[in-house]
């Protein structure tokens, strides 16, 4: 509030300023236009002027009462030395010329004497001089020079009255939305403070819930990669097109074994390719257990073929052949779609992964290609058991 009143005063004598400085700059204009008032009284006059604007620039920083003191008594003696020293036929004349002076100058002091009723009643007694001034010099109460200035009072002080009331009411205002700010902020500030400090408390009574439950050792090395690769085998299936089945709460397991039935993992890559559009018809074995590498490996392959197939050939079936011995696991994708000439395509284009085909003779297994135009393509897929 304080900050908001003292930008107020500073505003308003510099309002103060500007408006007597440019309205007694306009009356010397007049005056000097004129040619109706003496030498040595219009000397004079210029010089009260000179004063009464040095006055009003320093006012507009100082804003003492001192000065509008000054600036006043230096206005009503340019408004006397001007009208009582020029002659009586032309005064008129010149009362018509210190119109600015007397309405603007002599008034703009009074928009800067809020709390100061001592420059307050000596700004409105100057104002009554000034009038009556104007009103003997022109000599007629109605006249357009006594009308001007009056004016020009009533609407300083009209201007004046709505700035008093006006910016204290903005500044409460202001000082309320501040309130309410500080208060918003306070809120949120206590809310953070109340967040963290339930953080804190749920991880230490976690940490300690957690060191009490290992007996304050912990989780060991061997459970953590233990549990690794259990996450690690999860995701794999989960890739591969299996569903986990719960087997009690808590626990989604695909298998308990080091060794994977290929039938049932064959039959989710059946329905997963189904799903998509391709009927996938299955001949040959039911069962083999192969190990999770081998098996991953020969999976994607074989995902790898029917994906070709529902791609490129041009077809909805695909037929996969399953037989296996003591020692391989073969599989042969079977389609009648639209082939292609070994000869006329390149080795990067036909159709397998460089990394799947790679990862499958990882394991010791291996991939043959065999098409024909118009005849369809077979893929033998052997894997080592």
């Amino acid at each position: 509030m304080d900050f908001i009143a003292q930008e107020r005063d500073r505003l308003l004598r510099s309002t103060t300023r500007v408006v007597g400085v440019t309205c007694a700059l306009v009356s010397v204009v007049g005056i000097v236009s004129s040619l109706a008032v003496p030498l040595i009284p219009l000397l004079g006059g210029l010089a009260c002027i000179a004063v009464l604007v040095a006055a009003l620039l320093v006012f507009g920083t100082n804003g003492s009462v001192w000065w509008t003191a000054l600036a006043l008594a230096a206005g009503l003696g340019a408004l006397a030395l001007l009208l009582f020293g020029a002659d009586p036929d032309v005064r008129d004349v010149v009362a018509s010329a210190v119109v600015p002076l007397a309405a603007g100058s002599l008034s703009a002091p009074l928009m800067a004497q809020r709390g100061a009723p001592v420059g307050l009643a000596m700004t409105i007694v100057a104002g009554v001089a000034a009038v009556g001034v104007v009103v003997w010099a022109s000599g007629n109460p109605l006249s357009g020079a006594a009308a001007g200035v009056l004016l020009g009072w009533v609407l300083v002080a009209v201007v004046s009255g709505w700035i008093a009331r006006s910016i204290p009411r903005v500044a409460r205002r202001i000082q309320s939305i501040g309130t309410a700010h500080r208060a918003e902020r306070q809120a949120s500030e206590t809310e953070a403070q109340r967040r963290q400090g339930a953080r804190l408390l749920h991880d230490t009574v976690l940490a300690t819930l957690t060191l009490l439950a290992h007996s304050g050792v912990g989780v060991s090395e061997q459970a953590m990669r233990e549990q690794a690769a259990e996450d690690a085998r999860l995701l794999r299936h989960l890739r591969l097109g299996a569903t986990p089945q719960p087997q009690q709460s808590g626990d989604y397991s695909l298998t308990r074994e080091e060794e994977s039935p290929l039938g049932q993992t064959l039959e989710s890559v059946k329905q997963r390719f189904g799903r998509m559009g391709l009927e996938v018809s299955w001949h040959g074995t039911g069962q083999v257990l192969l190990p999770s590498n081998v098996l991953d490996a020969f999976l994607l392959a074989l995902g790898e073929c029917l994906e070709n197939v529902r791609r490129h050939a041009g077809v909805g079936e695909a037929h996969v052949t399953i037989v296996h011995d003591q020692e391989t696991v073969r599989a042969m994708v079977t389609d009648s779609g639209v082939g292609f000439d070994l000869e006329a395509v390149s080795a990067e284009r036909l159709g397998f992964k460089e990394s799947v085909v790679s990862r499958l003779r990882e394991v010791g297994g291996d991939a043959k290609l065999f098409s024909a135009p118009g005849s369809g393509t077979t893929v033998v897929l052997e894997a080592p058991r």
